[in-house]
């Protein structure tokens, strides 16, 4: 994000984004280029112009820089967005649902509500669809009451039972939520405690599928830390490991997504050989559920899994080993159903940007951002991809188009 002077012309800019964050934090470091590129396994050259603005960082070279600088990810994106969040008054939701977190096990002074599971779980799910909608302003207001309400739904129900379950399911659902919502904003010690609270609580659930999710969660996390990139694909071994096939069609669903994350944590960590075993168990296991029957979408855990995740996994997998090319192939045989989940949908345009501005399709990878900010607009506003792409269509031009400018600004550019 730019903190500057604004410039009299957009397209005019200095570099910005990964390149400027790189730079300034190798010299915090003292490190010549050549070191970067040694610990980062990255070329000089390519680095000389990430750095100067002429070349976009991929997902795979950022968390290469990350490991080699000592920083997460998120750090290099410039995340959280303190200037946006504040503008958008996100910024007054994250205090009050971090107090909540810190003191979920403490019961609140005054009267304890009396609603019952059935109403709780009425406005968890609520929760969840607003946070699948990228809704995250609306979801976060509601997460300190469901944090509260979930606590004292779990120390209610503390005899051995279907409702005890019930209520810790509950709890670890909006824990996920948490999570997802502070680290779609940056706010990754946040996301940490909200994942360490769902750890606790998934397994009192009775259901092992949402072990599973926490750890498919804490993967991303752990990948976007950047220190230790092999534990995201642990996780996803011991996760699938834990959650034997027992024939249920929800199951399976999970089991897929988790082996789609190992294959992208794969080919981030540039294993193409393991990243291809992955991806294709995936495809063999959603060609068996096609086969049966199972219905290829948005399930009771917010995932979805079948023959398009895996074109989608296939997608991702590109784009981490920069073979942009190959990713928009099979983005062409990508066909979003109209029920699909808004953040999905525009996570698909989202990087399907990427690989449009990669490959210099300057005016389709803005159609592409377009398309993401009408579907899901504050998933688009702050995601890290679609900063780092909008600085790569500024870049590319010397005067920023009207479109591209607006764009731009909204995005906080």
């Amino acid at each position: 994000m730019y903190h500057g002077n604004a410039p009299t012309d957009l397209g005019e800019r200095e570099p910005v984004g990964v390149g400027r964050r790189m730079r300034e934090l190798r010299a915090l470091r003292d490190y010549s280029l050549a070191e970067l590129g040694r610990r980062a396994h990255v070329s000089t050259g390519h680095l000389s112009r990430i750095e100067s603005g002429d070349r976009y960082a991929s997902p795979a070279v950022v968390a290469s820089v990350a490991r080699a600088l000592g920083v997460p990810v998120s750090v290099l994106h410039g995340q959280p967005y303190i200037q946006m969040l504040q503008r958008d008054q996100l910024d007054a939701l994250l205090t009050p649902i971090s107090s909540a977190l810190d003191s979920w096990d403490i019961l609140p002074d005054d009267d304890l509500p009396n609603g019952s599971l059935d109403e709780l779980a009425a406005k968890v799910s609520q929760n969840s669809r607003q946070r699948a909608a990228g809704e995250f302003g609306a979801a976060a207001e509601a997460l300190p009451e469901l944090i509260v309400l979930t606590a004292v739904a779990v120390q209610t129900y503390t005899q051995p039972g279907a409702d005890r379950e019930r209520a810790h399911y509950l709890q670890a659902e909006v824990a996920r939520t948490t999570a997802i919502i502070a680290y779609r904003l940056g706010f990754m010690d946040l996301a940490r405690l909200a994942l360490a609270r769902m750890a606790v609580a998934a397994p009192q659930s009775g259901d092992p599928r949402q072990v599973a999710i926490e750890r498919y969660e804490r993967a991303q996390i752990t990948h976007a830390e950047a220190s230790r990139p092999d534990r995201g694909v642990a996780l996803m071994k011991l996760a699938l490991r834990d959650l034997g096939d027992d024939g249920q069609s929800s199951t399976a669903a999970v089991r897929g997504t988790l082996l789609l994350r190992a294959a992208t944590l794969s080919a981030a960590q540039r294993d193409d050989t393991a990243s291809e075993e992955w991806l294709a168990e995936a495809d063999a296991l959603a060609t068996s559920m096609e086969r049966q029957g199972a219905e290829n979408g948005i399930g009771r855990y917010a995932l979805a899994f079948g023959p398009l995740n895996v074109a989608l996994g296939k997608m991702d997998v590109a784009i981490y080993s920069e073979d942009h090319d190959a990713a928009l192939r099979w983005a062409e045989m990508v066909e979003m159903p109209d029920h699909y989940q808004p953040t999905r949908i525009a996570g698909f345009q989202i990087r399907r940007a990427g690989s449009l501005a990669w490959t210099a399709k300057h005016l389709e990878a803005l159609e592409a951002l377009e398309t993401a900010r009408r579907v899901a607009p504050q998933l688009t506003r702050y995601h890290p991809e679609v900063h780092e792409t909008v600085g790569t269509l500024l870049r590319a031009r010397q005067r920023a188009t009207d479109q591209l400018r607006t764009f731009a600004q909204w995005s906080g550019i």
